[in-house]
This record gives structure tokens, sequence and C-alpha cells, in this order.
């Protein structure tokens, strides 16, 4: 895979990158493009996505299979024994995902099942790989409990998801199909193809790992830039929804406090310890040398209904976070 030796050692990236949503209502350029359910704004960027991220995703199983994928995997026809390693995983809280290269079909697949692993856990997350010929030569269970399985082999570059799972929904697919194509033009080995990896209303949605660093409503130049970030160690604020795993109000607070310091290393900022006070969350965080006390608090944001009327103003209320507090301890 692609990447330099700068990938995970930190730093700090140029000050002036968004960190706050804007304030509802926003009236701005909202467009949306026929056929889409979603609320204007939400595929362009142009409405907040911050804390937002699956939170119940700490480990990852990727199994690549071309496809056609069905809406859900379940549903999917696979070989048993890829039906078989997605049970277990979901019985285990493993986030199972279907993953392919973009562009055309034409690879010739190796005999077994090839799987990518996440532990996507703590300050060392990991990535892992490995063909195995059958359910029973992968022990997740090892993966649950942070230890690479004796099938796979450690990867130390990163992998990128977009999500592209049409049957899910339509403008995962629109949207994020050229995104995969032109990120894979860059980094081939790195980038991947993805089934549903929630927050349909957010496509083109873009997984960095092992960190799960979610970012959502992704052009072609946005999620190169978070790709790039991400390959120096870095995220980028603009369009980021959050790290998997952690709570929403967590996540919520990691924002704002990158936002207030400008320190934007993958592992710059982490939240300490939270307590909640009605709908409101104190949470203390560390960020770079400082700590932190951050209160936030559930918000509403309205997204502006098109003109069309009808349906147009089904998925307009948009779940953030406000910032009530921030003080340096």
């Amino acid at each position: 895979m692609m990447g330099g030796p700068g990938f995970f050692t930190g730093g700090r990236a140029p000050r002036g990158l968004p960190g706050t949503p804007p304030a509802a209502p926003f009236t701005g350029p909202f467009t949306r493009p026929n056929g889409c359910a979603h609320a204007l704004g939400l595929h362009t960027g142009e409405a907040p996505v911050l804390a937002s991220a699956t939170v119940s995703a700490r480990t990852w199983l990727l199994i690549e299979h071309d496809g056609p994928w069905a809406s859900h995997l379940p549903d999917c026809r696979l070989p048993e024994d890829v039906h078989l390693l997605i049970k277990r995983a979901t019985e285990l809280g493993v986030r199972a995902q279907l993953i392919r290269r973009p562009g055309r079909r034409t690879r010739p697949q190796p005999p077994g099942i090839h799987v990518l692993m996440a532990y996507a856990t703590g300050d060392a997350p990991w990535m892992a790989e490995g063909i195995v010929a059958a359910p029973d030569d992968l022990d997740l269970k090892a993966l649950v409990h942070g230890v690479v399985p004796e099938s796979c082999i450690l990867v130390t570059e990163p992998v990128f998801l977009v999500c592209t799972h049409a049957k899910r929904n339509a403008c995962c697919a629109r949207i994020g199909t050229p995104i995969a194509r032109s990120l894979a033009d860059t980094m081939p080995d790195a980038v991947w193809e993805t089934s549903h990896v929630g927050g349909d209303r957010y496509a083109a949605n873009l997984v960095c790992l092992p960190h799960g660093l979610y970012y959502g409503s992704m052009s072609q130049a946005a999620a190169l830039a978070a790709a790039d970030a991400y390959r120096r160690g870095e995220i980028t604020l603009d369009r980021f929804r959050g790290r998997a795993g952690i709570p929403e109000p967590s996540q919520a607070a990691e924002h704002f406090v990158r936002a207030h310091t400008d320190e934007l290393s993958v592992s710059g900022v982490a939240v300490e310890s939270t307590r909640s006070d009605g709908d409101a969350t104190e949470a203390i965080v560390r960020g770079g040398v400082a700590r932190f006390r951050v209160v936030v608090e559930p918000a509403v944001f309205e997204a502006p209904c098109s003109s069309a009327g009808g349906d147009a103003c089904a998925d307009n209320t948009i779940k953030t976070y406000r910032l009530v507090e921030l003080r340096k301890l």
C-alpha cells in the first residue's frame, strides 16, 4: 500500500479550517439532484456533519466480494463461508463490511476468503490482512481483544473505504463511485469501495482505517485532502464526522477542542472523562499539551426545503451539537 513514513506521526495542519456548524436555520445556496430524498446541502458540505460517526464500530472485518450487493448483507448472494463469517462477526460486535476495488470487476479472485481487519480502539489501532480457507481459520475473538489473529499479518499503511452501496441508497453510489475511482487513481492499493457504513444522508462517506475516522458530504477534492492528511497522521475538520466507536457527545467535544486549538494530529485530542447533566455533556478533553473542560448539548439544524414541496422536507431535520462552554484547565 502507498504512504509515507509520516503516517500516524501527528503534527499540525494549517490554521483556518472550519470547526463548527453554521447556526440554524441556514439559507445558503443549497442544491439537490433529481431523485435524491435527502435534505438540501447534505451532500455538498453545506450542512453540519460533526459528531455523526457510527458509535458502535470499534473493530472491523472487511471481506472482499465484488458483488452485486443486496441492500442488507444477510440478503446478499455470498458463499456460505462468507455469510458465516459475517454472522460470527456480528455476534461478537465486530462491524462487517464487504469491499471491492473501484472500477471494472475484472481482477482475478484468489482462492480462499480475502479479509482485512481493524482494531480501531485507543491510541495504537492496527490493521491486519489475510486469506483464509474457512471461517474457522479466522480468530475473531482475538480481534475483539486487540490481538492479531494468527492467520493474518499486520498492515502498516492506511486503508480508505468509500461507501458505494447502491442498493442501500442510490446517493451512495451516485456520489461515492466517482470519488472512490478518483482516490484509487492516486493510491490504488489503499482504496476500496464498501457496503453501507452508516449515514446515507451524508453521502459520499469516507472511512479512514485503522482509526475509524469518518468523513461525510465528500467531494473529490475534499476526499483527497482528507486521505492525504490521514497519511500524514492528521485529520481535516472540513466535513469530518468524527471517530467511530465513541459516543456522539465525545465526538463533538473533541471536534470543538480541535477547532479551538488547531490541534489536528490524529492522536492529539482525546476525551479523558465525561459526565451527563440532563441533555448536556461535560467532557474533560486533552488537546495537545493542554486540558479543557468542554460542555456540549444536542442541537437541531433545519435544512431548507426545496421549492418542489412534497417529500422535499421529509428528511430536513439534522441532529448536531452546539458548544456551551470550552475552558482551559
